[in-house]
């Protein structure tokens, strides 16, 4: 039978907690590593920014899983209180959540049994970032390298100093609040760790060529402290 040559994609359902969560989860042939997307506020797994993301990490051989960091009961909550998105908390849970039903090895569709032996990483947009430092933080052995995009690693709080994966912090130019806050996260962070500013780019990304500025930025962060570690 023959190898497959594109990405395998598969609609699951994620348990975590007492609670499941829908996701999307990538493997490219070959696969190197997964990493895990936390989204930021208001956003899902079926974020075209993140996608956007993952499709380039895709090409360079690494599997993703996004999910929905809410159910769809809370969804519809938050968009009366705008509370949950801010639920540090809450969210971390989720991702670590994903982060073990990865490190189980899930029986998910036709894919390989062996996902569970690929390196981890997570990618957090604004809120997620946080959640996806928290996470690190509490999965040390589990998660090798972080990248935040238009991130708060700040709302991480104390688990910053806990960190010890190579973390990347990328920001755009035109986001001189948010600029000022990774920055100050990056002081407390306790491993390795880079702060991007995109030429041109605002919090969202929009301006041309700025969000495939930032996923070149992500693969190689990825290429380096991820895949490499395997190697």
């Amino acid at each position: 039978m023959a190898e497959p040559t594109t990405p395998r994609r598969v609609d699951v359902e994620v348990p975590v907690g007492d609670v499941a969560v829908p996701g999307i989860l990538t493997l490219p042939p070959a696969a190197v590593g997964m990493v895990v997307f936390a989204h930021g506020s208001g956003s899902g797994r079926l974020s075209p920014r993140n996608n956007a993301v993952a499709d380039v990490l895709h090409r360079a051989g690494i599997g993703t899983l996004l999910i929905d960091l809410l159910t769809a009961e809370e969804e519809r909550e938050d968009l009366i209180t705008r509370r949950l998105r801010f639920d540090i908390p809450l969210l971390a849970r989720r991702v670590i959540g994903a982060i073990d039903w990865l490190a189980a090895g899930p029986a998910v569709g036709d894919l390989p049994p062996d996902i569970q032996d690929l390196p981890t990483g997570c990618f957090g947009a604004s809120t997620g970032a946080a959640a996806a430092l928290v996470a690190a933080a509490d999965r040390p052995h589990r998660v090798a390298a972080v990248v935040s995009r238009s991130g708060r690693p700040d709302l991480a709080g104390e688990a910053l100093s806990r960190v010890s994966a190579p973390t990347l912090l990328i920001v755009g130019s035109r986001d001189p609040e948010v600029i000022q806050l990774n920055r100050q996260a990056q002081v407390a962070l306790g491993g390795v760790s880079r702060l991007e500013i995109v030429p041109g780019a605002g919090h969202m990304f929009e301006e041309t060529g700025t969000l495939e500025n930032a996923a070149v930025l992500t693969r190689d962060w990825f290429q380096e402290h991820l895949v490499a570690t395997t190697r």
